[in-house]
């Protein structure tokens, strides 16, 4: 378990499910946290195993940090709860887990492969955030053939809801007369767009498995299992979260 330093205190209130950073500084402003029975202020800093830190009165809980990977199957909502209220299958139902868990990494539901799932709050919204450009890697299998003219073009990014999708690197591990399997790895994440941009181009996605987010690699998993991440693979996805550029994509 590793020691807990200083923190400011909205990432504090934030890894404890207090909502986003940007709430918690606006209730540090308002007066209503205090350390050790002293009002906070905005940039201070504490350390929840030495400092009392109440909110409203009531002290904020340590929270052990949670750090999960699935493999999601085909017909499973990437969500933590059905909207519809349907009664859906979703992640949060194949893991073993008492508490909140935020999903890094949705996929639509006939799509299958890796999901991570953390209370990490600050962690998700690095690993989230468009700004940030964290690789996915994918296995699409597309029915029929696919030209290298049409490979260049999604290599290079085409016009999508009026707006280019980013460089992509796309290699062809595997060819029939009825199929292409592709390796796509993107630094972008908008709805659905591995099979959207196929679509663009006239080809069919029949499969699609994510196989890896950022260092974390699906691995041996099959469809419904799920293993806490080492404490060598959550260091690895901190470093990578952490130490990526805060540059826009490039367009």
């Amino acid at each position: 378990m590793r020691l807990m330093t200083q923190e400011r205190l909205q990432k504090l209130m934030a890894q404890a499910g207090m909502g986003s950073r940007r709430h918690c500084e606006s209730v540090i402003s308002a007066g209503r946290v205090q350390v050790n029975g002293i009002i906070a202020h905005l940039g201070q800093r504490a350390n929840l195993e030495q400092d009392v830190i109440t909110i409203d009165g009531k002290e904020l809980q340590v929270v052990n940090l949670t750090y999960i990977k699935l493999y999601k199957p085909k017909g499973v909502l990437s969500s933590t709860a059905d909207e519809l209220g349907a009664n859906r299958t979703t992640i949060i139902d194949l893991v073993d887990f008492k508490g909140h868990l935020y999903p890094v990494g949705r996929l639509d539901k006939q799509s299958e492969g890796l999901i991570l799932l953390t209370n990490d709050g600050p962690l998700t919204n690095r690993l989230t955030h468009p700004r940030y450009g964290h690789s996915k890697v994918y296995e699409v299998i597309i029915e029929g053939r696919v030209s290298e003219d049409v490979l260049i073009k999604w290599r290079r990014g085409i016009l999508l809801d009026g707006i280019p999708t980013a460089p992509a690197d796309i290699k062809v591990i595997g060819v029939n007369q009825n199929q292409t399997r592709l390796k796509v790895t993107l630094r972008e994440g908008r709805k659905r767009q591995i099979r959207r941009v196929a679509a663009l181009l006239g080809y069919e996605v029949i499969g699609l498995i994510r196989r890896q987010i950022g260092p974390i690699s699906l691995g041996d998993l099959g469809p419904g299992q799920w293993i806490r991440l080492s404490d060598d693979e959550v260091k690895a996805l901190h470093e990578s979260a952490f130490n990526t550029s805060k540059k826009q994509m490039p367009r």
